[in-house]
């Protein structure tokens, strides 16, 4: 868990300028530290340089742009994260070993194979499977208590069940409990996808790890069924139903809401939230 107030505080400004030409500098301003000390106690908390981390998540948020925006030019999306268009292809290789557009032609084959299975290759739903699964809502505001992780999926029980035992009298029958992701794991090292788990509060809750998680449109699939075929569901939707609908993903991030779980049987009921325009 990054567990330092001010690293998290860093993170969510990053998050939120990640298309914009940041530098260590700014990051450091912003939480109010001196670049050569902020620097080494982000290190220290999350195992990457400010600028490392600001590199990796461009690169995997830009990949992510390009794999589900393919009208786009690969011109356009570089410069939407502060690059030429060489530069970007030399940066971008370093990180993917290969180009934009050898990325491009082999993410949709790659996305499919499971990356916390051994069952291997996944089998895509059909748009008229998922279509039937989605429905489009605005969802308001909602005030929550979080905790960031940088780690992979797999931890997610054993966090949960900490976190609830810490959070246990903020936890009623109106409480929900969300997942927000900020990677997709068929581009980032399943070991360091950022993910953070939260529940709903009121407006008197006054722990410093809160925040408003904004609301506004999005596409709902209302996913039933075992633990293992998320991440198909999640490939099937970028795959199939996006390109296919008259919808695109903006610039938010994404959530899940939880409605059951059943661990002994590995069973879910989720809502799986993408912000759409």
């Amino acid at each position: 868990m990054i567990d330092n107030l001010y690293v998290n505080k860093a993170i969510e400004y990053i998050l939120d300028h990640i298309n914009e030409d940041i530098s260590v500098d700014d990051v450091a301003k912003y939480c109010d530290f001196s670049k050569y000390y902020f620097s080494r106690l982000f290190k220290m908390t999350t195992g990457e340089s400010i600028y490392a981390f600001i590199k990796r998540l461009k690169m995997e948020q830009s990949a992510f742009r390009l794999k589900i925006e393919k009208d786009r030019s690969v011109t356009d999306i570089s410069n939407e994260y502060g690059y030429s268009s060489s530069n970007y292809s030399s940066v971008f290789k370093q990180h993917h070993q290969k180009s934009p557009a050898e990325f491009r032609k082999t993410i949709a084959d790659s996305s499919k194979k499971h990356p916390f299975s051994e069952k291997g290759r996944i089998e895509l739903e059909t748009y008229d499977e998922i279509d039937s699964k989605i429905d489009i809502e605005i969802l308001a505001d909602m005030r929550v208590i979080y905790e960031r992780y940088l780690g992979n999926y797999s931890e997610l029980s054993s966090n949960w069940e900490t976190f609830l035992d810490k959070y246990d009298k903020y936890v009623n029958d109106d409480t929900l409990k969300i997942e927000r992701d900020f990677d997709d794991p068929s581009i980032t090292d399943v070991n360091v996808c950022l993910y953070e788990i939260c529940i709903t509060v009121d407006k008197t809750c006054d722990l410093e790890n809160t925040y408003i998680l904004k609301g506004g449109k999005f596409a709902i699939y209302k996913f039933k069924g075992q633990i293992s075929y998320i991440y198909t569901a999640y490939q099937s939707f970028f795959a199939n139903w996006l390109p296919n609908s008259d919808y695109k993903i903006d610039e938010r991030y994404g959530f899940e809401i939880y409605r059951k779980v059943d661990c002994e049987n590995m069973y879910m009921e989720i809502d799986i939230c993408f912000p759409i325009k």
